[in-house]
């Protein structure tokens, strides 16, 4: 088989979660399918040497503004290559292409409220929650089959109708292998000087979005320095400062601000470090698709305490600890069990075994299973 893969964002310099799946599953097929030929379609980035062209995997770059370079050149590109099928991976497609179309739909949080009138949002992200919306109501109806990455986030799309059952799939993501103990203390102590990571810290990336709960997290970690002091603080990876400082200072906590260390952008090559120096590590999200930052830090054996809800427990299992994530006193209390009461020998042994369940490679196989039966040669 022809088989196209769209991997539009990963070679942009600061890469997310999506980006991240892309990347890992395409290195996954790399080292699993040798049959087939493989057309990784990339919209031109400074990171080309995060993925490496092998004999059955040709990489075609083309810069275009995201909507363009979706649904102008990539079916275009399509027809010109003949190519069997096209695997869409970041939650959009082309709406017209005369092959037959597969895509990753991550979550459908965008449908639920229209982005117009959802709180929280820039307009950056209401932009593409819009895009989003206007092309995923299609994709539902005319892919031929839509993956999913949790049996929680495929409840969701029985509440539409033109999505028949027997088209969705649910492929969990998986774990990288560089996600995993580190005993080099000369590239700890590296990423601790580079970073500025301090002795003890809790370790919370997550982002502007509201659905990452962001304000009540930094809020919970002031409440937590007040009530148990300042031994720890909480690294915040990527953000603004002012951003930080208005949160405490609408919870009355400015003077914990001290408290945080901004790292800015952290490239996934570096994430086992930080883990692996973490004390704990915090996602707290209010809704979730998967959480493949769970895994990482249950790989590098980093207790982890994330939200009750979503999908969350169904990644996690019994190898976190659980929280209401609209509670600040619930992740107080949580965070002074972990961090000066529990002893998190078991919480970690867990997490480690819970980890090894989640591998690109499976992720990989179910989804070439599922190309081979969709398109692949008829006996």
């Amino acid at each position: 088989m022809r088989i196209g893969i769209e991997a539009q964002r990963i070679f942009r310099e600061k890469k997310h979660g999506m980006d991240m799946v892309a990347l890992e599953l395409i290195r996954a097929l790399q080292r699993l399918d040798t049959e087939n030929q493989y057309f990784i379609l990339v919209n031109d980035g400074p990171d080309e040497a995060c993925l490496a062209p092998a004999a059955n995997f040709e990489i075609i770059r083309h810069k275009a503004l995201y909507p363009i370079w979706e649904q102008v050149w990539l079916p275009r590109v399509a027809r010109e290559l003949k190519l069997d099928m096209l695997h869409c991976t970041s939650n959009t497609a082309p709406l017209s292409i005369p092959i037959p179309l597969l895509v990753t739909i991550h979550d459908l949080i965008y449908l639920e409220r229209h982005p117009l009138v959802a709180r929280g949002y820039n307009l950056y992200q209401r932009f593409g929650n819009l895009y989003r919306r206007w092309v995923v109501k299609r994709l539902l109806a005319r892919a031929h089959r839509i993956f999913t990455v949790s049996h929680y986030e495929a409840q969701h799309f029985k509440k539409y109708p033109q999505m028949a059952p027997e088209r969705l799939a649910v492929v969990y993501n998986g774990v990288g292998p560089h996600f995993k103990p580190v005993d080099d203390q000369q590239a700890l102590q590296r990423a601790r000087r580079n970073y500025g990571l301090p002795e003890n810290f809790v370790l919370f990336l997550g982002n502007t979005d509201p659905k990452k709960n962001t304000r009540r997290t930094v809020q919970a970690f002031g409440q937590f320095c007040r009530a148990h002091g300042r031994h720890y603080k909480l690294v915040v990876g990527d953000f603004a400062p002012e951003l930080i400082r208005r949160y405490l200072d609408e919870a009355g906590l400015q003077a914990y601000f001290d408290q945080f260390v901004f790292t800015g952008y952290v490239p996934n090559g570096d994430m086992p470090l930080l883990h692996n120096l973490a004390d704990l590590y915090l996602y707290t999200s209010l809704r979730e698709s998967f959480g493949i930052p769970i895994l990482e830090a249950m790989a590098c054996g980093t207790p982890v305490i994330t939200s009750d809800r979503a999908s969350m427990p169904e990644v996690a299992g019994d190898a976190a600890y659980l929280v209401d994530p609209t509670s600040t006193e619930e992740m107080v209390d949580t965070m002074a069990r972990v961090l000066l009461n529990d002893d998190t020998a078991s919480l970690v042994e867990a997490g480690l075994k819970r980890a090894k369940n989640f591998t690109w490679e499976a992720a990989a196989q179910d989804t070439l299973d599922h190309y081979k039966t969709l398109f692949g040669p008829k006996q």
